[in-house]
């Protein structure tokens, strides 16, 4: 095993996706890192079949679905301490040749880098853009209420900072689906928050480091193509709530004096809001799907 990284990704029926990720590990780094999978509760036999297959892989069930950040925290804590670098990732993720190794030469070169992220692509080649501002209250409320249905709006384009030139550069936070993290910095601010089940743990996670003296630091040269949610996917009636109650438990942590406590009623109030209406209009659109693909079956 790798005296210097570790792997940790936390699984919860990953099915297919954690073989492709174990596949394509090998070609992403040079190092023999130990990976960890912190299972949520999976049932359907893919991270015991990926622990019976690799040596280098070890399951640990975290007891329950603890979310995302509590789990990767359950896991770190399994390391040993003298373990450099911890690369946390989403089961989803394919690695591109050496991609690993860029993040671990680009630590190199950021001695104060907490945290270092990869350009993250979509299945179709697309660019996410996973090097973001940490959303103010107005930037995050424009964003959230105009997002989806003005993508260019002034707050969304400076929070996803899409049009930022792709260069590597410290950004506010980096996407949790694949970060390495450097561990002293990682334990300096006791890991993730687990009072963010799922979502928004990588935002707050960022922005702490940040305050802590630590950057986070994007590194376009290093590439890797994420799935996008096979989990959340399947539930956006539980998924998209927890989304909504992430984004309102940052902004309120961040605004906890009393005389704010009308904008955090305020808040609550629009998030709630949009959850109910996200959430409608997602399980209408699965609907339409399910009854499209009977009628073609039916057509068959």
């Amino acid at each position: 095993m790798s005296s210097k990284l570790a792997v940790v990704t936390v699984t919860y029926s990953p099915g297919e996706h954690l073989e492709h990720f174990l596949g394509t590990l090998g070609d992403a780094t040079t190092e023999n890192p130990q990976v960890i999978l912190a299972d949520n509760g999976s049932v359907d036999g893919a991270p015991e079949a990926a622990a019976a297959a690799h040596e280098h892989v070890r399951l640990l069930r975290t007891g329950g679905n603890i979310g995302y950040g509590g789990a990767i925290n359950r896991a770190v804590a399994e390391i040993d301490e003298d373990i450099e670098f911890v690369l946390v990732v989403n089961p989803d993720v394919r690695w591109s040749p050496g991609s690993i190794d860029e993040l671990l030469a680009a630590a190199e070169r950021w001695p104060r880098a907490g945290a270092l992220g990869p350009m993250v692509r979509e299945p179709d080649g697309s660019v996410y853009p996973s090097a973001r501002q940490v959303p103010d209250l107005i930037s995050g409320a424009g964003h959230a209420v105009l997002g989806s249905v003005w993508p260019s709006n002034p707050w969304s384009l400076r929070y996803r900072q899409e049009t930022e030139t792709i260069t590597e550069r410290p950004a506010g936070w980096l996407s949790g689906s694949c970060l390495l993290l450097r561990r002293a910095a990682f334990d300096s601010v006791d890991g993730f928050d687990s009072r963010y089940f799922m979502y928004m743990e990588d935002v707050d996670l960022g922005d702490r480091l940040g305050k802590a003296g630590w950057l986070n630091v994007y590194v376009p040269s290093a590439e890797v193509t994420h799935a996008k949610g096979h989990a959340a996917g399947r539930h956006p009636e539980l998924m998209l709530p927890a989304h909504h109650q992430s984004a309102y438990r940052f902004q309120a942590d961040r605004h906890p004096l009393w005389w704010q406590a009308p904008l955090r009623w305020a808040l609550r109030g629009g998030l709630a809001l949009r959850s109910k209406l996200a959430v409608a209009a997602a399980v209408r659109a699965r609907r339409e799907y399910e009854r499209h693909e009977i009628e073609i079956e039916g057509k068959a």
